[in-house]
């Protein structure tokens, strides 16, 4: 799959390093900012309080 993915990027070695990481970069950005929020709401940790 890596070895696909290399193949298809365009321009040297070094253009291809550079586009992939702006796409990790907009993929760890996207799960910040939305993804995990909305995972937020539906796996809410309980309440826990600790009494001495």
């Amino acid at each position: 799959m890596y070895a696909a993915l290399w193949r298809v990027l365009p321009g040297a070695w070094w253009v291809r390093v550079l586009i992939l990481v702006v796409a990790l970069a907009a993929v760890l950005s996207a799960l910040e900012f939305w993804v995990f929020p909305w995972v937020d709401q539906i796996v809410a940790p309980q309440d826990v309080t600790v009494s001495q």
